[in-house]
């Protein structure tokens, strides 16, 4: 499948993918009205077949740059923020302790931990809700309104006075808004790149690498300096020009439903259309699960992150046990980060040249190394042999958040990608959840790491297992749907073959022959 597919502007019921002009088409004019995707058995029939499209539809091809540069940015900047902030958590975890901490209280810190906990997983556990609203709004609307609420959560987090109000206001509000504004992010980059969709897609999420880097040294100079309420009040600068930077993600074509009611030139250049807002027949489009290899990559991912953020939250623990005599052990953190920014960049680049689904083999290449470095971290008995394993699990750990986006748009196509890629990031707050948690659990009961990181490298075999099933699945349906095709277009030429004179025997045969 190509990973920009499109159909007419009728046959959609999306917001923000319909060709300029009026679309190819094939005898009579749709009438306008509600199109194929409105219907619920034509929502499964468009994505079981979608791949044999009408011949004569030409789908319109992405600007492959242009104002896509400054989306691009803007969507590097989302990423950058919104990760970098949920990324140096440990400092602002400090911080919290020590203004609202209590000797008296004993749970402190497990008190603490629920807010960037909780913040963490409802970030990802929106992102099915937030592709709804994409689908509906379009992703400039869904992001702006988004990294307002993001602003507004964030700044109320300043004027607390308990740890308990930090619950709603930052790991509710805040991580909903941070949500919002994320997840069209990632949907917006495939109407403007498909040729350099993989680049692309590499550098906007080196952007979460970059602040991981340079953030937290920012925030322990905040903290120790103003405190923790006038950081976070530092930190809304930041959500502030991801709110304006989300005003770029502008559509490239007016939507089906601004021509059904008139609105000559739609959303292009206006934030808020006038026209009269009616909400699609099927909010969640389950029948992207009908698309078998999409089901299975669906599985497959969270049932490797099961072990996958585990060396992310227990490492720096497990270096302070194991190495206690060493310094600078936060570099072991920047390297993870280093290196993670270089895998985006670079597989981002390779999987261009990977040709469709095969690009899944990447991520399972990525989970076999991740899951290897995760069972040697405990064999590491000298300081260097861990940090050389972190390098490479950075490495490998920014191929597998690059290309998720590509090969998301190559399994379900441009017009159902918003809600493909919520669906899965929704599913991966559960295993974010739970995974490093039981870790924990293991070294309260064993007195050790050990036995932890040997488990958390099994998760991410298994998973990458799983995922090599999907470029077979994805030629089976392929086949299937062009002897389909082929059918119809055999059928087709034996009616014309009725039709022609009896005196012209050859002239089936010899079209029948090029058809075949």
């Amino acid at each position: 499948m190509v990973p920009f597919p499109e159909e007419p502007a009728a046959a959609r019921g999306t917001s923000e993918a319909q060709p300029p002009g009026p679309a190819p088409t094939v005898g009579p004019a749709p009438l306008p009205g509600p199109g194929l995707s409105d219907g619920p058995e034509a929502s499964v029939e468009k994505v079981e077949v979608e791949l044999a499209g009408p011949a004569s539809a030409e789908p319109p091809q992405p600007p492959e740059g242009g104002w896509g540069w400054l989306v691009m940015l803007a969507a590097m900047w989302c990423n950058g923020s919104v990760f970098g902030i949920q990324n140096a958590c440990g400092v602002l975890f400090v911080a919290m302790l020590k203004t609202f901490g209590s000797k008296d209280d004993d749970k402190m810190v497990f008190k603490t931990a629920w807010v960037s906990s909780l913040s963490m997983g409802m970030i990802f556990f929106c992102c099915p809700i937030a592709s709804v609203f994409t689908d509906m709004f379009g992703c400039r609307k869904t992001a702006v309104v988004g990294a307002a609420v993001g602003f507004i959560g964030l700044m109320s987090s300043s004027f607390v006075s308990s740890i308990e109000p930090l619950y709603l206001t930052y790991g509710v509000i805040f991580a909903c808004g941070c949500s919002f504004a994320y997840q069209p992010s990632l949907v917006i980059l495939g109407h403007y790149f498909k040729k350099r969709l993989g680049l692309v897609n590499g550098i906007v999420t080196a952007g979460s690498s970059i602040f991981t880097i340079l953030l937290p040294f920012l925030l322990r100079v905040l903290t120790d300096s103003v405190g923790l309420f006038y950081t976070l009040r530092v930190l809304c600068v930041f959500v502030f020009v991801l709110f304006l930077a989300s005003f770029t993600y502008r559509p490239l074509v007016p939507n089906a439903k601004d021509k059904e009611s008139g609105t000559k030139g739609g959303n292009r250049f206006s934030l808020f259309s006038r026209r009269k807002f009616s909400p699609p027949t099927k909010i969640f489009n389950f029948a992207i699960f009908k698309v078998t290899a999409y089901a299975v990559w669906a599985v497959g991912i969270p049932l490797a992150l099961f072990g996958y953020f585990v060396p992310y939250v227990h490492l720096m623990k497990h270096v302070n046990e194991r190495f206690q005599d060493g310094k600078n052990k936060e570099v072991v953190l920047m390297c993870i980060g280093i290196t993670s920014g270089v895998g985006r960049l670079l597989f981002g680049r390779i999987a261009d040249y990977v040709p469709g689904v095969k690009k899944v083999y990447l991520q399972v290449l990525s989970f076999l190394f991740i899951g290897l470095m995760s069972m040697m971290i405990p064999l590491c008995r000298v300081f260097g042999a861990l940090i050389a394993v972190c390098l490479i699990m950075g490495l490998f750990d920014g191929c597998f958040i690059s290309i998720m986006a590509p090969i998301a748009f190559e399994l379900v196509g441009a017009q159902d990608v918003s809600q493909a890629i919520g669906f899965l990031l929704g599913f991966m707050s559960i295993p974010m959840t739970v995974g490093p948690p039981i870790a924990g659990l293991l070294r309260d009961k064993l007195g050790s790491y050990d036995v932890a990181f040997y488990l958390a490298g099994i998760p991410p075999l298994i998973g990458g297992a799983v995922l090599c099933f999907i470029p077979w699945i994805h030629s089976k349906k392929q086949r299937e749907i062009d002897k389909t095709t082929g059918g119809e277009k055999m059928e087709k030429m034996l009616d014309n073959q009725n039709s022609l004179p009896s005196s012209s025997p050859g002239i089936f045969k010899k079209e029948s022959d090029s058809v075949i």
